[in-house]
């Protein structure tokens, strides 16, 4: 007699959710980073406590406007989307994860294709329900009608500000702008002066600012001294005590591009509007000496760069300035073309110390990532570390380390290695001096 067992086949176990949070700020001050800090934690805690959800992360940006396309971790977010590690985005509000509504509905769609609902707390609505795309589209477009009349109104106060002669900033080194005037900080206006006096002396303007590093005098807003912020201060007519105002403006409230004012718009000088902290005769002369410098110079500066296929697409993960190609030894054995942040490449590693990297990596390390074509920029973002992203939303995180000495050396250095060794066994194991 046969004997048949029946087997129970096991309860199948539900994949859990995995669920990831959007957050963004527009502005860099401390409150702002406190609020994206407190977003991060709301949203971490929110997800954790959902027994049927798995923790995905949260992508911050800070501190960026929502009209650009460019947040790069709003893209690393969209990467992972598509790379189907997230099921379901939480955001606070249709305004956080993109003021343009153009760009909100593209991407929410582009999400929708591949099952990644998105939940919009604010507004309570989920992507994939059956009328969430109508209440997006009226939503989105009210978002970016918003944003306009935000901008619109920002501009129209600001320009009533230059009509009375007032200015709308007061950040820069030597004066605090209070109730509408820039008033004097006289340890600040100490070190302005000296770099006027500085650069009439004959010191260039790296030098300058190499100078006030060694000295460890901070800048305004506490970073290191750089040539374009030397420059800055001896291009500022407001250390005269006088004011022009509007000299740039916001092109749209969309890109957000600042414009120099070419006669667009009027400009507003206003005469002693405040105290002075050089005397105009000395800001003239400094100007003059800007001028005879720039014709001592000019062959050199008239020349066009040459634009090679990384240029001004490195950002050092360190100090934000750009990498530059630089040719090492050129000539001898030991030639070497790297890409060398700027900041590290004219003030030293007490500054910045971002290592520089081989222009034969970078090129492998791209085409690893998936070529130049569409590429957005590339962020070091650590000691071996690089970030490709793609305006198309794709991000590619990857490792370099320079090879070992041994093989960058060619066959003739090799036998040069060899006959100096010979050379020395034969004279009974002594250098030749």
């Amino acid at each position: 007699m046969t004997i048949v067992t029946k087997l129970e086949a096991p309860p199948q176990i539900a994949r859990r959710k995995r669920v990831a949070a959007y957050a963004r700020v527009s502005g860099g001050k401390d409150a702002m980073r406190h609020s994206l800090s407190a977003q991060i934690s709301y949203y971490s805690a929110l997800i954790q406590r959902r027994i049927e959800w798995e923790f995905a992360g949260v992508y911050a940006d800070n501190p960026v406007s929502g009209t650009k396309d460019s947040r790069a971790e709003f893209q690393r977010m969209l990467a992972d989307c598509r790379a189907g590690k997230v099921d379901m985005l939480i955001t606070k509000s249709i305004s956080r994860f993109a003021r343009n509504a153009l760009t909100t509905l593209e991407t929410v769609r582009e999400l929708k294709t591949i099952g990644v609902d998105v939940f919009f707390e604010e507004e309570n609505i989920h992507s994939l329900s059956p009328d969430g795309e109508l209440m997006l589209s009226i939503l989105a477009s009210y978002a970016q009608e918003e944003s306009r009349s935000v901008s619109e109104n920002c501009k129209w106060r600001i320009r009533k500000m230059f009509q009375q002669g007032r200015p709308n900033t007061g950040n820069m080194l030597g004066y605090r702008l209070k109730d509408g005037k820039l008033h004097v900080v006289s340890d600040e206006a100490g070190v302005v002066r000296q770099i006027f006096a500085d650069y009439l002396s004959g010191m260039g303007k790296i030098t300058i600012a190499k100078k006030l590093n060694a000295a460890g005098i901070p800048t305004k807003n506490g970073g290191p001294w750089l040539e374009v912020t030397v420059c800055k201060i001896l291009r500022n007519v407001k250390y005269t005590g006088n004011l022009v105002l509007q000299k740039t403006f916001r092109q749209d409230h969309i890109s957000k591009r600042t414009c120099i004012n070419r006669g667009e718009l009027p400009m507003y000088h206003v005469q002693n509007s405040h105290e002075a902290i050089v005397p105009r005769e000395l800001f003239e002369s400094v100007q003059q000496e800007f001028s005879e410098r720039s014709k001592k110079y000019r062959p050199k500066a008239e020349q066009h760069p040459i634009a090679y296929p990384f240029t001004t697409l490195i950002i050092c993960g360190k100090c934000g300035r750009h990498y530059r190609r630089k040719h090492n030894n050129a000539g001898t054995k030991y030639e070497k073309i790297v890409w060398i942040c700027n900041t590290f490449n004219r003030f030293g590693k007490a500054v910045c110390d971002a290592r520089q990297i081989p222009e034969s990596i970078l090129e492998t390390k791209a085409t690893e990532a998936g070529g130049l074509d569409g590429l957005f920029e590339i962020r070091v973002t650590g000691p071996g570390k690089l970030t490709f992203i793609y305006e198309d939303g794709r991000v590619a995180e990857l490792s370099w380390k320079n090879p070992s000495r041994r093989h960058s050396w060619t066959e003739e250095m090799k036998q040069e290695a060899r006959d100096r060794q010979n050379a020395i066994l034969e004279g009974g194991g002594k250098r030749h001096e």
